[in-house]
């Protein structure tokens, strides 16, 4: 953290910065949490090495989309010479009403949607398989986690990202999105590439994807009631 902090200040170039912005957000406590959420959903495919780096890959591009979407918008309204604030506070304010609810019913739906005729949306049930669906869920996630700004993730975003791509340019927004999704993406490629054993151990893992799954929706469920009661009773 105090080298980041310290490249960061010494820093003069926006590329670099952008991206220790983003490393900086991707270790603060907020998007910490739906970062270990992130990869707990990946590894349900463990079993599956590629896979595992596919949904990595498009879980940073859900982060992309986001927050390059939300940057454009937030960019062009400064370049206007329009106040942004209103903007910012709807979008902390959505993200965090949203998001513990959110995870509380994914990881429910994780559990119980086996028992129940309903479409998975990318959201696999306890059913000991790991199909294309999860796909679609791992680029929802991005773009969900993306949008759940906290104090901190919403000081490196909108009061220094954003205010430095209005001067810089629409590919910051870019660059800060894939280092905060870094970690998951760094797991996901030792999951797929880095280990040597890992056929043995992939065994294991499929003797018990079952529980696997079970633990995953358990973790959702677990975050789900820490930002619901950090939003609503702290």
């Amino acid at each position: 953290m105090d080298t980041l902090s310290q490249i960061l200040e010494s820093s003069n170039t926006p590329i670099v910065t952008a991206f220790v912005l983003g490393l900086l957000t991707a270790i603060s406590p907020c998007p910490l949490f739906t970062n270990i959420t992130a990869v707990g959903y990946i590894s349900k495919a463990m079993s599956h090495r590629r896979k595992v780096f596919a949904l990595g890959l498009l879980y940073t591009l859900g982060r992309i989309i986001a927050y390059s979407l939300l940057g454009a918008v937030l960019i062009y309204i400064i370049r206007s010479g329009e106040d942004t604030f209103s903007l910012q506070q709807a979008v902390s304010e959505i993200g965090e009403v949203l998001l513990g609810p959110i995870l509380l019913l994914v990881g429910a739906f994780m559990l119980f949607a086996h028992k129940l005729s309903l479409p998975k949306f990318g959201f696999s049930g306890n059913t000991g398989t790991t199909k294309p669906g999860g796909y679609w869920g791992a680029l929802l996630l991005g773009v969900l986690f993306a949008l759940s700004f906290c104090p901190t993730s919403g000081l490196f975003y909108f009061g220094m990202l954003i205010p430095m791509s209005a001067q810089s340019g629409y590919l910051l927004p870019v660059i800060f999105s894939i280092a905060t999704s870094l970690p998951v993406l760094i797991v996901a490629w030792i999951i797929a590439f880095g280990m040597e054993n890992l056929s043995r151990f992939v065994g294991k893992v499929q003797a018990v994807q079952k529980w696997l799954n079970v633990i995953v929706a358990v973790i959702f469920i677990a975050v789900g009631l820490y930002y619901i009661a950090t939003f609503y009773f702290l």
